[in-house]
């Protein structure tokens, strides 16, 4: 077991090392997600049948953990959350309010198309035209902003 782990921590350290420019958050994810795999895998069974568990528990967590460490992390989410609390509030109507997170690189903007409302529940909404670029790959969409009750800002289609 001792000799699985140290080959495991050996292994991310090499990819960590070769890491591709802006997609550190999935390698690590997808690494750290295998590592685990493999470990909760080796914990099952014996002989052959512990080794399939160990390979099908590695690649299963390398897949969750890429899948989620693709994705935008914190300081985007806390970029984009502060952008989308000011065009909910202060941009005009064809004006956008941008983000960019320099370490990511990831970025977005909205651009309000339309008019500030209450909605039923008392929230505070408005219409706006949502951009979000990850890694290149641009995606955009018009959503309603709302300010729930306790400052935060949801987009919802």
């Amino acid at each position: 077991m001792r000799t699985l782990r140290a080959c495991v921590v050996g292994l991310l350290l090499v990819v960590l090392a070769g890491c591709e420019s802006g997609r550190e958050n999935e390698v690590i994810g997808t690494l750290i997600g295998a590592a685990a795999g493999v470990i909760i895998g080796s914990q099952i069974g014996s002989g052959s049948g512990q080794a399939a568990a160990m390979g099908f528990g590695g690649l299963l967590g390398g897949m969750i953990g890429g899948a989620v460490g693709e994705r935008l992390d914190e300081r985007d989410k806390q970029r984009a959350q502060e952008a989308a609390r000011e065009s909910l509030h202060k941009t005009p109507d064809g004006s956008s309010s941008t983000w960019l997170n320099p370490d990511s690189g990831n970025s977005g903007s909205y651009t309000p198309i339309g008019e500030t409302f209450v909605n039923d529940q008392g929230e505070t909404c408005r219409k706006v035209r949502q951009v979000i670029i990850v890694e290149e790959k641009e995606t955009i969409e018009d959503v309603t902003l709302c300010e729930n009750p306790d400052g935060s800002v949801i987009a919802s289609n």
